[in-house]
């Protein structure tokens, strides 16, 4: 399954012997699956059907589904129900003495649920033919997710080679700093403990060495990076897997400049930290 972002926009309409139906699908980043629906009276009993079908190919991400109804020239006869028009003048009525400004046009009226109800709608044939549009629409929503998730794809993997030239870079300089390192302890030791134990001097001198050693950290990274390039490869959903990477990748950066002694390697690490971050905006926007 191709990588895919989790904002996307997709809308269709249909021409049906009641009317055209309109459809709209949206969504924004969410930790899981969240979905709102709007839907005209006459096709609420189809909510359940539709979350299943929208579950069972999205993930994650919270969608907004809309749907519409409108009638068509001729082709649906709409009936007053009086009876509700008649309970809401009187309703009206009470909230009057409250609040006398009070004015309610008619095309307000009309828009309330049940006021106008459409005859000879057949609603098995009807839910069929809406059941159809979500798929169109699904299928276009889907497609856009996968153009954006192939640019994030593209954004994150040029951020992870900076974050691989970078490891490699800071692992070149590893031998010239441990042995510019080697040489300023020595020169301290010697001035501090003349009178010390040679060999307690060594001693003093590895651990010292040892504190400063990043070749875990170097190696840890080029993990995380082979991974990384890897979960890009499943045919799975694969944000949360990245957002745990990313953790990683954040702890490898930190440990490596709290143990740097050379300005190369502090700047490598606040660079590595800010192509994570970066990687990090990308991230959140990958169902």
């Amino acid at each position: 399954m191709p990588i895919r972002s989790m904002t996307a926009y997709a809308s269709g309409e249909r021409t049906t012997p009641w009317g055209t139906l309109g459809c709209e699908l949206r969504a924004v980043n969410h930790r899981f699956l969240e979905l709102g629906t709007r839907l005209p009276d006459e096709l609420r009993a189809l909510e359940p059907a539709l979350r299943e079908r929208i579950a069972a190919r999205v993930s994650r991400g919270k969608l907004d589904l809309t749907l519409r109804l409108r009638p068509g020239d001729g082709t649906v006869s709409l009936q007053l129900d009086e009876a509700l028009v008649q309970r809401l003048g009187e309703l009206a009525g009470r909230l009057r003495g409250h609040f006398p400004e009070l004015r309610v046009g008619l095309v307000e009226l009309l828009q309330f649920p049940g006021v106008l109800q459409s005859q000879g709608v057949d609603p098995a044939e009807l839910h069929a033919q809406v059941l159809e549009l979500v798929d169109a629409v699904l299928d276009d929503f889907i497609a856009g997710r996968e153009r954006e998730g192939a640019k994030l794809v593209a954004a994150i993997l040029e951020r992870v080679d900076g974050i691989e030239r970078i490891a490699g870079d800071v692992r070149a300089l590893v031998p010239e700093i441990r042995e510019a390192q080697r040489t300023r302890l020595q020169a301290r030791l010697a001035e501090l403990a003349q009178a010390a134990d040679p060999g307690r001097v060594e001693q003093e001198l590895v651990l010292a060495l040892q504190k400063l050693d990043v070749d875990e950290e170097l190696d840890r990274l080029a993990s995380h990076v082979d991974e990384i390039r890897r979960v890009f490869t499943q045919r799975e959903p694969v944000g949360r897997r990245l957002d745990f990477l990313l953790q990683e990748f954040n702890r490898e950066a930190n440990t490596l400049g709290s143990k740097s002694v050379d300005a190369r390697t502090s700047r490598a690490a606040v660079e590595l930290k800010v192509l994570i971050d970066q990687i990090r905006e990308q991230v959140q926007n990958i169902e």
